[in-house]
């Protein structure tokens, strides 16, 4: 793969993260099952949610619980393209979260956790993630949200 097209499919692929997280962290997850391909898998850091209707109801739970206020943080996003319609990526996740309104006090984050995506472009030009999978590096403080339904 040319550099220049390596180049320019790495930055679709960071924007579709942020604009993931964006919605998450601003929207509750409200579409962030939508990101999913139709059978993605989501290995969190207690929990594999498995096809995007499991994925949906965890979203719709993290809504449910009340106000909290979260921040996902991506950093060092690369990526290894398979194929042109198959990419492997990877990040570091920094969570700050606290359940309750802003203003809340500052903390460390509750969770740094290595990421690693495979994401498929479909039939349509978007990317969708076939599986993402959190490794735990550090973790404390504020416990994150598990849905074990």
């Amino acid at each position: 793969m040319r550099s220049e097209d390596r180049l320019r499919l790495t930055q679709e692929l960071h924007l579709r993260l942020v604009d993931f997280w964006h919605d998450v962290d601003t929207n509750w997850g409200r579409n962030a099952a939508d990101f999913y391909t139709e059978d993605g898998v989501f290995e969190a850091s207690e929990t594999t949610y498995s096809g995007r209707e499991h994925i949906r109801k965890f979203y719709a739970y993290r809504l449910s619980r009340g106000a909290r206020v979260a921040v996902h943080s991506v950093t060092n996003f690369r990526a290894e393209f398979v194929t042109a319609d198959q990419a492997v990526s990877t990040w570091y996740l920094l969570l700050h979260a606290q359940d309750g309104e802003p203003v809340l006090p500052s903390a460390p984050p509750i969770q740094i956790a290595l990421a690693t995506d495979t994401s498929l472009r479909g039939p349509d030009g978007i990317w969708r993630y076939r599986h993402r999978k959190f490794e735990t590096w550090f973790k404390g403080g504020v416990p994150t949200t598990t849905f074990r339904g």
